[in-house]
């Protein structure tokens, strides 16, 4: 490699590690490359990868992490390191926190359900509306006949999966009855994962009743730990290293609630009687998934409008 390719690519290392809290600082960098006619870089005089220190006092829902077990110290080191160092993820995250969160916590804390368990909507989803290959769907990630269960209206033409206050609504339900099953919030947390039939059984055959007793396979394993460290992590994010100003966050829209009682055959018309747009309408009503409303039963809908 010649020189000049020497001198672009440490150009290059630069401007990556100037957007990372543990880089050093410009003059420092400048006063290195400048001194070094060629040179081999060592990437560690420019960039730190630092081990974490565990909080001691880390807690799910109230109920005290076990440390002091080799495994689960382990098991929380590495979701603290992989989504602390995963930048770009856990700043999109922090910036959707500030649009989700609002609506999410106060029906947690209207059925009595920790708040910690926004954080699981956090790593079921990523706070987005997305599918899973196994077909859960929705910001709570909830499967087709769980959904129903729950009293979600599910079909190719509605799906209350993708409204994020039905489907929080729904999501508690289900973690009150893993709580009252369990007594735990920790399993609560697991089962959604793994189902409460699934951590019943395991359970009864390991003959234990704590999460962190249990043998399981590796997502439910890593699955309270994801948690846990997401929740430090975004609780306390600049403290991680992450860098941002109030007006880098997300924000909700402001909107206004309508409600239809009879079929709509065009949304798009609709919309437009609404003075807005088809794209507007189904970014503020996800859970309408074709471009009309069925509605033969004349069940009453409430469609959400720009303000």
């Amino acid at each position: 490699m010649n020189k000049s390719l020497k001198y672009i690519g440490i150009i290059g290392v630069l401007g990556v590690t100037l957007t990372l809290i543990n880089s050093k600082p410009l003059n420092e960098l400048e006063e290195y490359v400048g001194k070094r006619d060629t040179v081999d870089i060592n990437t560690s005089k420019l960039y730190e990868i630092k081990a974490l220190k565990i909080p001691a006092d880390l807690n799910f829902a109230g109920e005290k992490v076990p440390l002091e077990e080799h495994d689960v110290k382990e098991r929380i080191d590495r979701e603290l390191l992989v989504n602390t160092y995963w930048q770009s993820n856990g700043l999109l995250l922090i910036k959707r926190t500030e649009k989700y969160f609002p609506i999410i916590e106060p029906i947690l804390k209207k059925h009595g359900v920790p708040d910690d368990f926004k954080y699981l909507a956090v790593i079921e989803s990523g706070l987005m509306n997305v599918s899973s290959p196994a077909g859960a769907k929705g910001y709570w990630q909830l499967m087709k006949k769980t959904a129903r269960e729950l009293g979600l209206e599910v079909n190719d033409n509605v799906d209350e999966r993708y409204d994020i206050e039905k489907s929080t609504e729904a999501a508690c339900k289900y973690l009150l009855k893993s709580k009252e099953r369990f007594g735990s919030w920790t399993l609560a947390a697991a089962a959604y994962n793994a189902g409460n039939a699934g951590v019943s059984r395991r359970m009864k055959a390991q003959k234990v009743d704590n999460y962190y007793d249990l043998l399981l396979v590796s997502e439910t394993s890593r699955y309270v730990p994801r948690i846990i460290a997401v929740k430090e992590i975004l609780g306390n994010p600049f403290k991680y290293g992450f860098s941002y100003e109030e007006e880098d966050l997300y924000k909700h829209p402001e909107f206004k609630r309508v409600e239809v009682d009879t079929a709509i055959t065009s949304l798009a018309d609709f919309a437009i009687k609404m003075n807005t747009n088809y794209k507007k309408l189904k970014i503020y009503n996800p859970w309408l998934r074709q471009s009309k409303l069925n509605n033969k039963s004349r069940k009453k809908y409430t469609i959400k409008l720009p303000q």
